[in-house]
């Protein structure tokens, strides 16, 4: 973009669910006015003039008409800004509280995260059972360019302390195995080691779990995922309430050309739109279906942090406004967990999460480090007695 992200910083807007009242605190220590969900859907139309879309206008653009010397104010190349990117961006900036950019999937946002703030020589904590294309990234690629990358398992994270690692990455809870660490904790400790946070977000999108909020330098998220909804589009986001990181990541965009299409960007803005509804019944249902799943007899163990016996239940009350649509089974065999996630009539087998349609998979087919009978369960939007009664008969078959 032309402007420095720091400008960003006077923009905040910020959204505010009624289940919480954090407010963002800005770089000179200002609180802001917080927002509903529903001035969220109205932003847009209250700036609008008479006879304006109401919808947000697709600008398939990627040259301009620029006669003469170029103008700062001016967009000159698609590469560099375009007004849909802005729609949407706006509408996260509000979500996250932050200054926001897109990019075209939710490795892309991570890649930007990380090679804005690494260079050769650096240390990186990674999280071992995290979600294994950060891992492969970080393995193949930042390790051939003098990047030191540690791994550690998310549960035992805080072990070893943060000593001369110049960018600490968390995921919580972690895909797929749903274990959670305490954000607080963790950038207390790596800012004193003088190291930068991020975490990946996607599990729990801004409506369930706001990193930043907790001290986080940089959260990422895969829109692909709850915020689009709809398994039609790519897309990812990257927040960050420090003015001089947000400027690296808007020249790594701009140079790098990990842009965004103007038509999966207006498909975001569209999923943004519904995603309050979508997650609340996404999370509701996952609240309710999670203990029943536990107790069935087919079942031989379940995780899901709004579970009050779950392990991470107590952290979870304490960091995260809803518990999440994401649970995970371990069945008594892989065959049964093949059998449960294919003979389920409201079940999509399919490899992403946070659609409208519930999907399962068995993450060992792609090399997890999980039982070969564990399934992870993404709920969606369907009906939830209709989802019950469609997964305790798929169940029923086992037994």
């Amino acid at each position: 973009m032309k402007r420095a992200y720091s400008a960003w910083l006077q923009f905040r807007l910020p959204f505010d669910m009624s289940s919480t009242h954090q407010h963002y605190v800005t770089e000179n220590g200002e609180k802001s006015m917080t927002k509903t969900f529903g001035a969220l859907l109205h932003r847009r139309g209250n700036g609008l003039d008479k006879g304006a879309p109401l919808t947000l206008p697709i600008s398939q653009n990627s040259t301009f008409h620029l006669p003469g010397e170029p103008e700062p104010d001016l967009p000159y190349y698609g590469r560099v800004e375009n007004s849909t990117w802005d729609g949407v961006e706006k509408l996260l900036n509000d979500l996250e509280q932050a200054p926001t950019l897109i990019f075209p999937s939710g490795m892309a946002a991570i890649a930007a995260a990380l090679f804005s703030c690494v260079k050769s020589g650096d240390r990186v904590l990674i999280p071992s059972d995290g979600y294994y294309v950060t891992r492969r990234l970080c393995q193949q690629f930042l390790s051939n360019l003098g990047v030191d990358i540690v791994e550690r398992s998310t549960k035992g994270f805080l072990e070893g302390g943060f000593e001369n690692f110049a960018v600490v990455f968390v995921e919580t809870p972690s895909n797929p195995g749903l274990e959670l660490i305490d954000l607080s904790v963790v950038t207390k400790a790596v800012r004193a080691a003088g190291g930068v946070t991020i975490a990946d977000n996607t599990t729990m999108t801004p409506l369930g779990q706001r990193p930043l909020d907790f001290g986080i330098d940089i959260v990422v998220s895969a829109d692909t995922k709850a915020p689009g909804g709809h398994s039609d589009l790519l897309m990812g986001h990257l927040s960050s309430r420090n003015s001089t990181i947000m400027d690296k990541v808007a020249m790594w965009r701009k140079f790098s050309g990990s842009i965004p299409g103007p038509h999966d960007a207006w498909l975001l803005y569209r999923g943004l739109e519904t995603l309050e509804l979508r997650f609340d019944r996404m999370c509701t249902s996952a609240e309710i279906i999670a203990p029943r799943l536990a107790s069935h007899r087919a079942v031989k163990a379940c995780r899901y942090p709004g579970m009050s016996d779950d392990p991470a239940h107590l952290l979870a009350k304490n960091q995260m406004t809803r518990f999440g649509f994401l649970m995970s089974l371990t069945l008594y065999s892989e065959t049964h967990a093949e059998l449960f996630i294919n003979e389920c009539s409201l079940l999509r087998p399919a490899t992403s999460f946070g659609g409208v349609h519930s999907a399962a998979e068995r993450r060992a087919r792609w090399g997890d480090a999980v039982d070969p009978a564990f399934v992870r369960v993404s709920v969606g939007c369907e009906p939830t007695e209709e989802l019950w009664a469609a997964l305790e008969e798929s169940l029923d078959r086992l037994l």
